[in-house]
């Protein structure tokens, strides 16, 4: 359970939700609290290879990242009233070196924004059929997930210097993935932890990369021990259109609808997991994607292995909207050099994902990743290829977690011959350290 639970304060930091509490209690009464939050990340890569986004020339690139989310939060009750809640915190980033081996960054970026300032409320006991806190109500600048990230999972795409001279530069931190928030939400929370729930958000995103898009999110959840299964809707409303890629431009007017469901089915040790998704685009030929995954813990063999297996399928033209990392490595960046840097980024491909985790002690988790890259049409670009990666967690103390990782990409054609990776298709060797600390 220690083990399992840093695994997911990891997977929370990276993808901007929730984390188990970790803050330094400044005031506290039965009504009030006011805690001080510093959450923190630095890594160090190297790529053997490079790639043909924001690169133009082959070779071995290493970089740096790091940031810095500091801040307040609290809570105040009111009576019989419910109980209001907020959060202001900074986020100071920056990558230094050569920046990240697609190009995204150069290693000139260093910023301090604004990351959260947010308020809300929660109705307590006031409405007993929906449950305790059963209406949560907020505004302001905060995260927003939908699932475990297929669709939806922060704004959490963070491009430096390297594109467009600047111009989608959001402060440094790519692979860190240091701001997830958007910029204006109104988010309304509806049902308990169990049972009948839904969510109704309106998401507005600052983010230049994702062209500043809108949306209006709706999801109904049926939540119990066995598993959860969920309708999304979401309608993306508008986007801006001087940053607009060409598939993203189809985002004004488009609606995505998914249908998805995660659990053991009351089988212990069993996982499965599998969503659908639908867009109708407002001026193209609707597209789909879909995935279906199980798992199982061997519980009582030595080191609990759990072996799972996951194929994933995405249309030519699937626009991915804001997926995210929400179960840890592989979810939904698949592939370390893959999903990050090379390709397939959830478009036009189909993907296998064989994963291994073993935990020799309470503290410490094994894990290796196998993923196989299949490219649906490739008159829109080859990324064909096969990566495996190999990486820890290990939890040092409460406050500090330290995850190495080595990875090995091998894709069909390099850059010159349809694929991205600059001036070969050799295995590129790919390295990085992450260490994560909050208080």
């Amino acid at each position: 359970m220690h083990t399992r639970l840093f695994t997911l304060t990891l997977a929370s930091i990276l993808a901007g939700t929730a984390l188990p509490a970790k803050a330094l209690e400044l005031y506290g009464d039965d009504d009030s609290h006011l805690n001080a939050n510093l959450e923190a990340m630095f890594g160090a890569f190297h790529s053997q290879e490079s790639y043909a986004i924001g690169r133009t020339e082959p070779g071995s690139v290493s970089w740096r990242e790091g940031y810095v989310k500091y801040g307040l939060s609290g809570d105040q009750r009111l009576g019989g009233a419910g109980s209001t809640y907020g959060a202001f915190a900074l986020l100071s980033s920056g990558t230094w070196g050569d920046g990240d081996a697609a190009g995204f960054s150069d290693g000139s970026e260093r910023t301090t924004k604004i990351e959260d300032a947010y308020l809300g409320w929660k109705s307590g006991n006031l409405f007993p059929v929906l449950g305790e806190d059963g209406v949560d109500l907020s505004f302001g600048r905060q995260t927003a997930a939908v699932g475990d990230g297929f669709l939806l999972q922060g704004d959490s795409l963070n491009v430096g210097h390297g594109l467009a001279d600047g111009q989608f530069n959001r402060g440094g931190a790519y692979y860190l993935a240091a701001r997830k928030s958007f910029e204006k939400t109104a988010i309304l929370r509806l049902g308990g932890s169990t049972g009948w729930r839904g969510d109704l958000m309106w998401l507005k995103s600052d983010n230049r990369a994702q062209a500043n898009t809108e949306m209006h999110v709706g999801t109904l959840e049926h939540v119990a021990d066995a598993g959860t299964v969920g309708l999304t809707y979401i309608n993306t409303t508008h986007v801006d259109e001087k940053y607009a890629s060409e598939q993203q431009l189809e985002r004004d007017g488009m609606k995505t609808y998914s249908l998805r469901a995660q659990g053991n089915a009351g089988v212990e040790n069993l996982f499965l997991s599998g969503e659908y998704a639908k867009q109708n685009k407002p001026h193209s030929a609707t597209e789909d994607a879909w995935y279906l995954e199980a798992g199982w813990t061997f519980a009582d063999v030595a080191w609990k292995p759990n072996i799972s297996y996951r194929y994933s399928r995405f249309s030519e033209q699937f626009d991915p909207l804001f997926f995210g990392m929400s179960r840890g490595l592989g979810t939904w960046f698949q592939g370390e050099v893959a999903g990050n840097y090379a390709g397939p980024f959830n478009t036009n491909s189909r993907v296998q994902k064989v994963g291994l985790v073993v935990s020799p002690t309470d503290n410490l988790n094994l894990g290796a990743l196998y993923y196989n890259f299949d490219t649906i049409n490739r008159n829109l670009g080859n990324t064909d290829g096969r990566e495996l990666d190999l990486y820890a967690e290990w939890t040092v103390n409460e406050h500090l977690i330290v995850v190495p990782l080595v990875g090995f990409y091998r894709p069909d054609r390099s850059a010159e011959d349809g694929g991205l990776q600059l001036g070969n298709n050799d295995t590129n060797v790919y390295s990085q350290i992450a260490f994560v600390t909050m208080f």
